[in-house]
């Protein structure tokens, strides 16, 4: 079991990118032929034959128009898989998705004004869930730390987001 929650991209801002992405974009949706893409709607990697579409997503820029923050130079927008269509979101996992041993992720930490308060290089262990919950738990030890993103570090790619524990 997974000690933090691995969140995916919010069903209203996937229905919004579907249509216009964060960069003013149109989806244009296609059919995977290979597979392997890294699904942010659903946290699972793409299967060959599915309809999906690579849009730019602003993360930070979401979470904080729903808490009032303002990131500032923070705010960033990069690309992300979704299913072209609405899927059926993340399912109940014990491990954190994306998560294949030797890769490198970052972790950047974020305070509740939206901006960076630091981060770490996580390679991911073979006991992967172990290695991120530590990670997790050593960002969180800092009292100012409101969410991390986890991305990878060959394309800069975000894969998930994780918010501070209710009473933590």
């Amino acid at each position: 079991m997974t000690e933090y929650t691995a969140r995916a991209v919010e069903p209203a801002a996937l229905a919004e990118l579907r249509t216009d992405d964060d960069a003013g974009r149109p989806c244009v949706p296609y059919t995977a032929t290979e597979g392997g893409e890294p699904l942010r709607c659903c946290l699972r990697l793409a299967g060959p034959g599915e309809r999906i579409a690579l849009v730019s997503y602003a993360p930070l820029r979401r979470w904080a128009a729903g808490t009032g923050a303002e990131p500032g130079a923070y705010d960033e927008q990069g690309p992300v898989f979704v299913h072209a269509e609405e899927c059926e979101g993340p399912q109940d996992s014990d491990a954190y998705p994306f998560a294949r041993p030797g890769a490198l992720r970052t972790l950047r930490r974020y305070d509740a004004r939206g901006r960076i308060v630091g981060g770490r290089l996580l390679e991911i262990p073979e006991t992967a869930s172990e290695g991120f919950d530590k990670a997790f738990a050593e960002a969180f030890a800092d009292p100012d730390v409101a969410l991390v993103h986890v991305r990878a570090v060959e394309y800069g790619c975000f894969h998930f987001e994780v918010r501070r524990p209710q009473g933590a």
